[in-house]
């Protein structure tokens, strides 16, 4: 099954852009959206980032009660904390310095609809009061006025940060996420959605072939799949979309074979570049797979030898991980399998 477009009895089709995949993980997400989206209710959306929170918000209100009133979206981490309270509640003229006209704020413009509160971790607790006060009584005041203004909105709000250790901190109100998660949804990264990835890369790559004006379909070489479908895609979908339109982009040919997933590496940068770095570097340190009389088993020992190589290799490249794999005569995707496993023993 490929998730592109849900069509519901008397309404329009569900605009999902990216929401495509067939995986497990993916069509048990779609169906815990569809459960919860009738259900007039918060809705609290966790994961990664690039992972599709937006979109998971819009699919929410579409197939929601509400799919005929706006859906407005809010990155508050966009926002200066200080203009949060007036975006999001509006104000009165004269309300502050500059405030020429009265204006209204996103809560109003979301009436008899839904408002997504992107990154809501980073919203100062002061203004949390105000929203905390909206989901209970469906009621605010605009900046500078006391009149309480009355709006049916229905929130969704999403992050990545831990909103249960801010509470702790004292850093998010207590109340405040206990109304917001009703239902709390993890989005799947992409990693764990191994059969979505070459589908959304081909996506990707046929549409951004179109834009280009290129007649026929794109198509991966055979190297290029493999590549893709061994990285961990710590940029989940948002890093899979740039990867693919920018190898579409450069590639000359209808098979795309040069896959860069680091587009920061310098092509200026060789291996000459670091011998002088490295008689300047602190000597490495002795591994103790070679000590003798080391107690350690073979595999704990062939385990300090990794470690010590790569450490190594790392401190020749200055960190640049595709230099250091070159240095050890793995491929970058061996070298960052490598240093995941290892990953808590090397500095």
């Amino acid at each position: 099954m490929v998730l592109a477009r849900q069509r519901v009895a008397g309404k329009p089709p569900v605009k999902t852009n990216e929401a495509l995949g067939q995986s497990e993980k993916f069509l048990e997400f779609q169906e815990l959206l569809a459960r919860v989206a009738p259900i007039n209710r918060p809705v609290l959306l966790l994961g990664e980032r690039g992972t599709g929170k937006e979109l998971a918000a819009s699919r929410l209100h579409y197939l929601s009660k509400r799919w005929q009133g706006p859906f407005i979206a809010l990155n508050c981490s966009a926002l200066n904390p200080t203009l949060i309270e007036s975006e999001l509640f509006g104000y009165e003229k004269g309300a502050f310095t500059g405030a020429n006209q009265r204006r209204s704020g996103r809560f109003e413009a979301a009436d008899g609809g839904t408002l997504f509160l992107d990154e809501i971790g980073t919203i100062p607790m002061e203004v949390q009061e105000k929203i905390l006060r909206v989901v209970e009584y469906g009621q605010f005041e605009r900046v500078g006025d006391s009149t309480a203004i009355e709006v049916d909105v229905r929130i969704i709000a999403a992050t990545n940060a831990d909103l249960v250790r801010m509470v702790s901190h004292g850093k998010f109100k207590r109340d405040l996420l206990d109304r917001l998660s009703f239902e709390v949804l993890f989005l799947p990264p992409l990693r764990v959605r191994k059969e979505d990835i070459m589908l959304l890369a081909n996506h990707f790559a046929s549409r951004m072939s179109y834009e280009l004006e290129r007649e026929g379909i794109p198509r991966f070489s055979s190297a290029a799949i493999k590549a893709i479908e061994n990285y961990d895609w710590p940029g989940n979908v948002r890093e899979l979309k740039n990867l693919v339109e920018r190898a579409v982009y450069r590639s000359s040919s209808a098979v795309i074979s040069e896959i860069n997933f680091d587009p920061f590496l310098s092509p200026y940068v060789d291996d000459g570049d670091y011998e002088a770095e490295e008689k300047r570097e602190e000597p490495a340190r002795k591994s103790p797979a070679f000590d003798l009389f080391s107690d350690k088993t073979l595999p704990e020992a062939v385990n300090d030898l990794q470690i010590q190589l790569i450490n190594n290799a790392l401190v020749y490249a200055k960190h640049n991980q595709k230099i250091a794999a070159k240095k050890l005569g793995i491929t970058y995707h061996q070298f960052r399998g490598l240093y995941r496993k290892l990953h808590g023993s090397i500095d």
